[in-house]
């Protein structure tokens, strides 16, 4: 099963409070309490957030953390990417690890490659501003428009 990771998860949660109180500075205790997550983590995704650019830092008796870029400008592979690092699927897929044993004569890699590229385009077209709103249509179609089978039946 693939799954997003919790920090992942959280990271995502924390951007969509920021991204519904567009402006407002928030410190990590009182997101902690309005997202209900635990201080510690959320101290944690803050920092990993800032780190790669997706909010600024503010220091002071009013400092906290504030959006580095409009809601719309963010994706949630952006997102998952400054949480977790480059998004893959499988060991071979991550340009940066390729642990697997296998790699060099793996008869599916190419094939994983491009699932692998598939997930992250999927995960580039939808933003922060959509994560924001009621889901009322789909945020990604999995289907490219009116492109011809690749099996002929």
């Amino acid at each position: 099963m693939l799954r997003v990771t919790k920090l992942a998860d959280y990271g995502i949660v924390i951007l969509t409070h920021f991204a519904t109180h567009k402006g407002v500075t928030h410190n990590a205790r009182d997101i902690a309490t309005e997202v209900r997550l635990p201080q510690p983590v959320v101290s944690k995704v803050l920092k990993l957030l800032g780190r790669y650019g997706l909010l600024v830092s503010q220091r002071g008796t009013k400092g906290g953390y504030v959006l580095a870029r409009q809601p719309e400008e963010i994706t949630v592979a952006d997102i998952i990417h400054a949480v977790e690092g480059p998004i893959a699927v499988t060991e071979c897929s991550d340009k940066d690890r390729g642990d697997c044993g296998l790699q060099l004569r793996c008869p599916v890699r190419g094939n994983w490659h491009l699932i692998n590229e598939g997930i992250r385009e999927a995960l580039k077209k939808i933003t922060l501003a959509e994560m924001t709103q009621p889901l009322a249509q789909p945020l990604v179609s999995l289907i490219p428009p009116r492109q011809e089978s690749r099996f002929h039946i």
